[in-house]
């Protein structure tokens, strides 16, 4: 969407039935959205938060979670890169976070459905979408985030009439790498697992795919990820969604 040539990083794996998948399941965050300037700053604050703005106590969730506090950079498939709240709370009050799991649970999801009020894009969503859905495909979101964090998202770049299904690390359907956010979208679009394709930049991802016996892995490169691990991964390795465009062109 940007005008420039793009040609996905295909892997000799395997014949790619392109023309059988009729689903996509997108990850959020370093899939649709850029990591970086989306979490750095918002990071920071979960992790002061949950230190009770003590500095140092900060600095050590910060470094737990595999960010660079120097640079805001993400480590792959760290616990920023890959995990969820639950997640996030249960290594921090073992870490000595200052509030108990339960609390700190809500009081950071609460500040990850603020940080979708700023998020910043990887590309025109609604464009992409539209496109997308427009050839046929049915369109799910599937995150380590929470429900009212990628709603909020959604509403925000008016992508909701592209998608249906939407499902987050508290949305009843488990957590990746397990297969079960997979299996419901399967279910609500009403296509069979090898007729979907997951796109995401984590190896939580691929893995989750693999687990559901998705038809199709497509690693972003864009995100927190490691290429060289995605590209051994997945079937397919892309720099960024708008290949999808190319990928999943009709005719």
């Amino acid at each position: 969407m940007n005008g420039k040539p793009v040609r996905p990083y295909l892997l000799e794996k395997r014949p790619m039935p392109h023309h059988d998948i009729k689903a996509v399941l997108f990850d959020k965050d370093g899939t649709l959205l850029d990591f970086h300037q989306t979490w750095a700053a918002t990071n920071r604050a979960a992790a002061n938060l949950a230190a009770s703005g003590n500095p140092d106590l900060a600095s050590r969730l910060l470094k737990l979670s595999g960010m660079d506090e120097t640079t805001g950079q993400i480590a792959p498939d760290s616990l920023f890169a890959s995990g969820n709240t639950a997640e996030i709370a249960e290594v921090w009050e073992s870490a000595g976070a200052l509030l108990a799991k339960p609390d700190l649970v809500r009081a950071l999801d609460l500040l990850f459905v603020q940080a979708a009020h700023t998020a910043v894009p990887v590309t025109d969503l609604a464009g992409l979408f539209g496109k997308l859905s427009s050839a046929g495909y049915a369109l799910g979101i599937a995150s380590s985030d929470n429900q009212a964090a990628i709603e909020t998202m959604v509403a925000r770049f008016e992508i909701r009439r592209f998608i249906s299904f939407i499902a987050g690390y508290d949305s009843g359907h488990g957590y990746k790498p397990g297969p079960g956010m997979l299996t419901a979208f399967c279910e609500t679009v009403k296509t069979r697992p090898e007729q979907t394709a997951v796109v995401g930049d984590s190896l939580h991802d691929m893995e989750m795919a693999r687990a559901g016996g998705a038809g199709l892995r497509i690693a972003v490169t864009a995100g927190s990820g490691s290429a060289p691990a995605l590209r051994a991964a997945s079937d397919i390795c892309i720099g960024n969604v708008d290949e999808l465009q190319i990928l999943f062109a009709r005719g």
